[in-house]
């Protein structure tokens, strides 16, 4: 068994945004030498997130009201009485959770039809890092 671990950086022009990181996760696994395992894909901050599902342009709209409907943003939460005033990105972060897991299988991403992995950025404009572990043989 071994392992390979690599990181992916991002600094997004928006606060909010969807990055498809499918093909960068690819590269990566073929970069490992992998044949047979899983690779984990896990945001590294507690503003963002990572998520499978389809490419599609309007679910990804979809997604993104639906989250602005469960956590507002313009809001004021409790957490900005730190002085922080991204209470919002917190709990977007909650509901698409901080990582996935994806099986390896004969050296590629194990991946069913239409599933994509994305990073979930939502308190974004300033450097971020995502971790992409892999284990397997």
């Amino acid at each position: 068994m071994r392992s390979f671990t690599e990181y992916l950086e991002f600094c997004t022009r928006e606060k909010r945004e969807y990055i498809n990181i499918t093909s960068k996760v690819e590269e990566i696994v073929k970069k490992s030498g992998v044949q047979e395992g899983f690779v984990l894909v896990s945001a590294m901050h507690i503003t963002a997130g990572v998520y499978v599902n389809d490419a599609e342009e309007g679910l990804i709209k979809d997604i993104d009201e639906w989250l602005e409907r469960l956590a507002p943003s313009g809001r004021s939460y409790r957490h900005h009485a730190t002085g922080e005033t991204n209470g919002d990105a917190h709990l977007k972060s909650l509901l698409i959770h901080h990582e996935v897991i994806v099986p390896i299988t004969k050296g590629k991403l194990d991946l069913g039809p239409w599933q994509e992995i994305y990073y979930a950025e939502f308190d974004g404009q300033r450097k971020k890092r995502v971790i992409v572990k892999i284990i397997g043989e």
